[in-house]
């Protein structure tokens, strides 16, 4: 399998990641290279445009973390424009029943399997693949993560973990607590348990749960520690602001 992140969650590994918003060549190559296993470029919360996205999605490269992008909607365009850009994977906004979740799927998929449209001539250059090969394995190797952010879609996650082709759940903590009545407390009890029904319903499933981001880090640790598998443990921003924070602490200011 060519996409390393979705070989480590079929298998059942770990793969963790992180927030992408300096949006500089520069970072996303040195965020490409940190040892991580994929990096998320924001078009629904974030500034960054699909011609920018598709700058960095080419910077970060292929040979360490893989460029994912945030479509800015579970929208046939939407992601046709971000798979287009050379994502390896997406993690796709406000997915809350099966049917939802059936149609972000075959917005990644090329026909007759979805309704991806072929061009794939930028694509494939970002894989670094000839036109013919990425058409011929796309459909295979894209990583689909469905987010999980609303009361109705922790109703309906074992629908939404039944449905061939979604490899990960994503649990957006923000919007979930806003939806659940607890607007700005991500980790009330109530909250955390709808995101344990999620945790186990992946784990019955063959899907990887995942989750937006921790408490701090090692939150994080503690979340792979109860099963989350495809995990944001951070941002290039934060990695900025700690390391700072690290080096001067050793010089003493």
């Amino acid at each position: 399998m060519l996409n390393r992140v979705k070989a480590k969650l079929g298998k059942g590994g770990t793969a963790v990641g992180a927030w992408m918003s300096v949006l500089n060549e520069d970072v996303s190559s040195a965020m490409g290279n940190s040892g991580l296993d994929w990096v998320l470029y924001d078009l629904e919360h974030g500034p960054a445009s699909i011609e920018t996205a598709s700058r960095l999605v080419r910077a970060t490269g292929t040979k360490g973390a893989l460029p994912f992008i945030r479509p800015v909607w579970n929208d046939m365009n939407a992601i046709k424009q971000a798979l287009d850009a050379g994502a390896w994977g997406l993690v796709i906004p406000w997915v809350n029943d099966a049917e939802q979740a059936e149609r972000a799927v075959s917005y990644t998929r090329y026909m007759p399997e979805g309704l991806r449209g072929c061009a794939a001539g930028r694509p494939a250059s970002a894989w670094g693949l000839p036109t013919d090969e990425y058409m011929r394995v796309a459909n295979d190797e894209i990583v689909v993560a469905v987010q999980i952010e609303t009361a109705e879609a922790v109703k309906n996650i074992e629908a939404i973990c039944s449905v061939e082709g979604v490899d990960a759940t994503f649990i957006g903590p923000s919007d979930l607590s806003a939806s659940m009545g607890y607007r700005g407390q991500f980790w009330h009890p109530k909250v955390v348990k709808a995101m344990e029904r999620v945790l186990e319903a992946c784990q019955d499933s063959k899907v990887a749960p995942g989750i937006a981001f921790g408490k701090n880090i090692d939150h994080c640790g503690e979340l792979m520690q109860q099963g989350w598998r495809f995990l944001c443990v951070g941002s290039d921003t934060g990695f900025l602001n700690a390391g700072t924070k690290w080096s001067l602490g050793k010089i003493g200011r």
